[in-house]
């Protein structure tokens, strides 16, 4: 991290953290943020889904929720973005404050709810994105909407022109009833409605699945053996979870999902099991607490094919993902691996 973007963290720290956000996408959208692109060797470029990365050192959904920045976070270093999520109707999510930062625990609670400007909104701006970088968008659903499974269906059709894949977000501990749609029965028929939509575009576009964390061996079983049978081009393990156990900080009891370093472990098993599961069949993109090479590495090991980041950002800037896709190609390098994809899996069995 640069002494200017530690200042930076230092002053956004003093501020509470939507604040602190907004002032960020700001930041990047007047071109202060990084701007050097993605870090790449032959070790680390990689596919998935289909896709052609520079590097496997994603961005999730959430932290440019209404493609503000796309641009500038694919200059930051990125080697695929995704924003959202988005819903058909723009809403304003739940009350405020929403987003706690447990700088003791190197983790975040947020209750945002899906608050975003709308998919016409999104996608206007998604339409005039870079031609070069890999972007894709989270499809997310309106908390009063009827039928959700067609509101993803609707912002797919919207959205999907104008990105490189799209992600079925059913995880989000924010929306009530959300994560019901976890379900098998629930599951199935809402993809099917999805990939028939992909399906139909000009352009089809690769689609992935967020799953929780806070999943039973039973369901990880089940959403494994319908993602198989959707063919379900990859699966984006984990979103947050609702556990608290062993934080430390004032903000631990606040409601809402969990991210950060407290996830990592938790979310790594569910990323081993699945793989476990599939053996080989989906792709995986491991997320959840990785601050550091190393994290970046262990996910891999565990079974994903490439990784995101969003919290670690809050405590150690947009720089990091630079850092990270550097300190992957290193520790690839040490460990005798001439390409990321020998290393994917390879110690599944240590975290099960």
């Amino acid at each position: 991290m640069k002494f200017s973007e530690r200042i930076a963290l230092a002053a956004l720290h003093k501020t509470d953290p939507e604040t602190a956000h907004g002032l960020a996408i700001k930041a990047l959208a007047m071109g202060l943020g990084p701007r050097h692109g993605p870090f790449s060797t032959a070790r680390i470029k990689t596919s998935v889904g289909g896709l052609e990365l520079p590097n496997p050192v994603g961005l999730a959904a959430g932290f440019d929720k209404n493609a503000e920045v796309v641009p500038a976070l694919l200059k930051a270093g990125f080697g695929f973005v995704e924003v959202g999520a988005a819903t058909p109707k723009a809403q304003n999510g739940n009350r405020k404050p929403r987003l706690f930062r447990l700088t003791e625990d190197r983790a975040a609670i947020n209750r945002f709810g899906f608050n975003n400007e709308g998919m016409d909104v999104i996608a206007a701006r998604l339409a005039n994105r870079p031609n070069s970088g890999v972007v894709g968008i989270n499809l997310g659903a309106n908390k009063d909407s009827s039928h959700r499974a067609i509101d993803f269906v609707q912002v797919l059709e919207t959205c999907g022109p104008h990105v490189d894949f799209a992600t079925v977000n059913v995880s989000s501990p924010n929306t009530e009833k959300l994560r019901d749609l976890q379900g098998e029965k629930a599951l199935t028929a809402l993809l099917e409605g999805v990939m028939k939509t992909s399906a139909g575009l000009e352009r089809p576009v690769p689609i992935f699945l967020k799953i929780a964390p806070d999943l039973t061996l039973e369901e990880i079983a089940q959403i494994a053996q319908v993602a198989r049978h959707a063919r379900l081009d990859a699966i984006i393990a984990t979103n947050t979870t609702l556990d608290r156990d062993g934080l430390t900080s004032e903000h631990r009891i606040q409601k809402g999902g969990l991210s950060g370093a407290p996830l990592f472990s938790k979310s790594t098993q569910v990323l081993a099991r699945l793989s476990a599961e599939l053996e080989g069949h989906v792709p995986l993109i491991g997320v959840g607490g990785i601050a550091s090479a190393e994290d970046a590495f262990e996910k891999i090991r565990a079974g994903a094919s490439a990784v995101q980041l969003y919290t670690a950002m809050v405590f150690q800037g947009v720089s990091l993902a630079n850092d990270i896709a550097k300190g992957l190609d290193r520790l690839l390098e040490q460990h005798g691996y001439n390409h990321i994809s020998q290393a994917v899996g390879s110690g599944t069995e240590e975290f099960l």
